[in-house]
C-alpha cells in the first residue's frame, strides 16, 4: 500500500468570493492558489454530471484549506451542530485566544466566548459566511 500524506482540507461553498474574503480578512489565512477545473474526467471523478468548479487554496502554518464552488450547485444542507454524525470543522490554533476573540469583526457569529475545557485547552467556535464551523484554540 502507498504511504499517504495530508494535502488539504476542503470546504464546498456557494459563494467562493465571500467565503474567501472571510478566511483572508477575518482569520488572516494566505491565498496561495486559485484555479478552475471542468471537463468529463473531473465530472466523472466527482460523480456530478457536467460538473466544473472554482477553487481557492489558502494556507496557514503548513495546512492547506481548499474552498471550492461547484457548477451545478446542489441544494444547500442545513447547518449542522458539532455533535451530529458527519459534522465537520476547521481547526486553527492561536497563541492568544482572548486577543483573537476580541479582534474578531462584530459580524462573525460565534457559538460562545472562549472557554477553557477540562483538558486545559481554551476553545472558541465560530461560523464562516456559509455556516461552516471553525474551531480556534489555544493549547
Amino acid at each position: 500500500m502507498s504511504n499517504l500524506s495530508a494535502h488539504h482540507v476542503g470546504l464546498t461553498v456557494s459563494d467562493l468570493e465571500k467565503t474567501l474574503a472571510f478566511y483572508r480578512e477575518a482569520l488572516g489565512l494566505e491565498l496561495v492558489d486559485r484555479f478552475e477545473v471542468g471537463g468529463d474526467a473531473f465530472a466523472d471523478a466527482v460523480d456530478v454530471d457536467g460538473a466544473s468548479a472554482r477553487f481557492a487554496h489558502l494556507e496557514t502554518d503548513g495546512v492547506r484549506l481548499e474552498i471550492v464552488a461547484y457548477d451545478p450547485e446542489a441544494p444547500a444542507r442545513p447547518t449542522s451542530d458539532l455533535n451530529e454524525p458527519g459534522a465537520a470543522h476547521v481547526g486553527l490554533a492561536v497563541d492568544d485566544l482572548e486577543g483573537f476573540y476580541e479582534g474578531l469583526p462584530d459580524e462573525v457569529p460565534t457559538l460562545s466566548e472562549p472557554r477553557t475545557t477540562e483538558s486545559g485547552t481554551s476553545i472558541c467556535f465560530l461560523r464562516d459566511p456559509e455556516g461552516n464551523l471553525v474551531e480556534v484554540l489555544e493549547a
